[in-house]
């Protein structure tokens, strides 16, 4: 049912050095984005999911916490890891960050993939990874602890949950307007965007 991340959500203090960081040092197009009353959400592509931001008064920087150390702290997060092709691609990305006079931890060899580590200007752990194996078999776990069945299956297993008990009718699945309703509109008139497919059936519906 899910099809990939769509995208994920920080913060940063500074919209202009974020853009500056993602899109001109690390190559992620700036995809779109939303401002009114002090507050931004701008979103950066990264292949078929996106990584965004918001920015308002008040935002700072994170405290720094290096990928994978252990921490009682609660965060919920650990680190983003990017994805290049090949090899080269990893260490011309770790000569440009360099250049940029950003530390640069790695290449570490992990087994499965080689990765570099450094932090973004709001202090967020970013990795880059090159897959070198491609895995064959799924799950492909190696953990001395053995989690039994669990673990066995990569799969949904239908059982694990109850099904749910109603089913939303058609007429029912509405969304309330949320932060960018009005900017959808906007994009459509200036030729910027326009309805999927499936959105434009909805709105032909109503008509």
């Amino acid at each position: 049912m899910i099809t990939g991340i769509n995208h994920l959500a920080f913060i940063t203090s500074d919209m202009e050095v974020t853009i500056r960081f993602y899109r001109d040092l690390l190559g992620m197009e700036l995809r779109g984005g939303v401002g009114h009353g002090g507050y931004r959400h701008y979103f950066f592509g990264a292949g078929s999911a996106q990584v965004a931001f918001f920015e308002y008064d008040g935002a700072a920087p994170m405290d720094q916490k290096f990928p994978g150390v252990k921490t009682s702290k609660p965060l919920g997060f650990d680190h983003v890891s990017f994805t290049v092709a090949t090899r080269q691609t990893l260490f011309v990305m770790k000569d440009r960050i360099e250049a940029a006079g950003i530390d640069v931890h790695g290449p570490v060899d992990h087994g499965v993939g080689w990765s570099i580590y450094f932090y973004d200007p709001q202090n967020i752990p970013l990795e880059i990874s090159w897959d070198c194996l491609d895995i064959v078999q799924m799950p492909a776990i190696d953990d001395d602890v053995d989690m039994g069945p669990i673990a066995q299956q990569s799969e949904r297993q239908d059982d694990a949950w109850p099904p749910p008990s109603i089913s939303t009718q058609p007429a029912d699945m509405v969304a309330k307007p949320g932060n960018g309703w009005r900017m959808r509109q906007k994009l459509i008139e200036a030729g910027k965007a326009k309805p999927n497919a499936e959105y434009q059936a909805i709105l032909d519906a109503e008509k």
